[in-house]
């Protein structure tokens, strides 16, 4: 008897489950073999002897191509190139922290923050949060700062390049949560008007690299934001629940001169299709998920729930701009 196209479509689901279920089950191998790929310095070597190298396992991440003997050789790609550790594009620190075993460990308890309201899945882990974790931690500290600084290159370069309006008049900087200070150092080389201050946790900034015209300042967010024309804060909200935004927010509006002020959010914006790159719409959920695991009450936002936390922090307008980035750019007057 004929198939009908129920039975069909129903054969075909089941076939495809049988060879989906094993990137579930091995997924992880790709985030382990990259890892490798990263501590043996694979996309160095090959940048380094400047010719393509014959080796089969390179050739998910590096272009395969003839040799002048005939055989087929791999070089770097664009791809393969963000696995070197130096580099505008590297993104070696990156994999590094999210492979680490510190980070991966939350994953297995992930379960905890949706059944005990709230229990972060760090916390299950390790007995306290990331960020006493790694104020106890210098290497960890240093771990999260360097991934850290792969995204901001990435990110400021797009802002800059993209919309550098953003800064004109700004002649005072602070940068909220600024890390090793790569944020400001290179809006400061784009724009040196600008007078930075990098402003973080004290075990954060006394070991940040020194820059010309950029002050590293510690402190504490929740208390109070060194004054400044306006404030700058790139992927910090998101590890905070909704009254813990609210409050930094309020500070940095305190923080910032009232006639030309702003802050300037550099963060995700899920679930909206208009003004917003999709390109990066896997990655902002991807995030949410990774927030899940490694905070206590932070989360990825839609552009509804970033109108409210702006809307109760007192800011009066905001403007929105997509960039060539996983995050977009929010402007905040007071």
């Amino acid at each position: 008897m004929e198939e009908t196209k129920v039975q069909v479509m129903m054969k075909k689901e089941e076939d495809d489950a049988k060879v989906e279920i094993w990137k579930y089950v091995f997924g992880f191998t790709n985030m382990a073999v990259v890892k490798c790929a990263v501590e043996l310095g694979i996309a160095e070597a090959v940048e380094e002897k400047g010719s393509p190298i014959t080796l089969n396992e390179l050739a998910s991440f590096f272009k395969e191509v003839p040799t002048s003997q005939g055989s087929m050789a791999f070089q770097q790609t664009p791809l393969s190139r963000r696995l070197m550790r130096h580099g505008e594009n590297n993104m070696a620190a990156f994999i590094l922290l999210e492979s680490s075993p510190v980070m991966l460990a939350p994953w297995h308890s992930l379960g905890t923050r949706v059944l005990a309201n709230g229990t972060s899945a760090f916390d299950k882990a390790h007995g306290k949060d990331v960020w006493s974790y790694a104020a106890a931690d210098a290497a960890h500290s240093k771990l999260i700062n360097d991934a850290m600084a792969c995204d901001t290159r990435l990110a400021m370069r797009a802002i800059i390049e993209g919309c550098p309006e953003v800064f004109d008049g700004i002649e005072t900087l602070v940068d909220i949560g600024g890390n090793d200070g790569t944020t400001l150092r290179t809006l400061t080389k784009a724009f040196p008007r600008i007078r930075g201050i990098n402003f973080d946790l004290p075990h954060v900034v006394c070991v940040a690299e020194k820059c010309h015209g950029v002050e590293h300042v510690g402190g504490d967010m929740f208390d109070g934001v060194p004054e400044a024309d306006a404030a700058i804060i790139k992927w910090v909200l998101h590890d905070w629940g909704d009254d813990e935004c609210i409050k930094i927010l309020k500070n940095c509006k305190e923080a910032i001169t009232k006639d030309k002020g702003k802050v300037i959010i550099v963060e995700a914006i899920i679930e909206e299709d208009d003004g917003v790159d999709n390109k990066f719409k896997s990655v902002r959920l991807m995030l949410d998920m990774v927030m899940m695991a490694h905070t206590n009450k932070g989360k990825e936002r839609s552009l509804k729930e970033w109108d409210y936390v702006l809307r109760q922090a007192g800011f009066s307008r905001y403007n929105i701009t997509s960039i060539h980035a996983v995050q977009s750019l929010i402007e905040a007057f007071p």
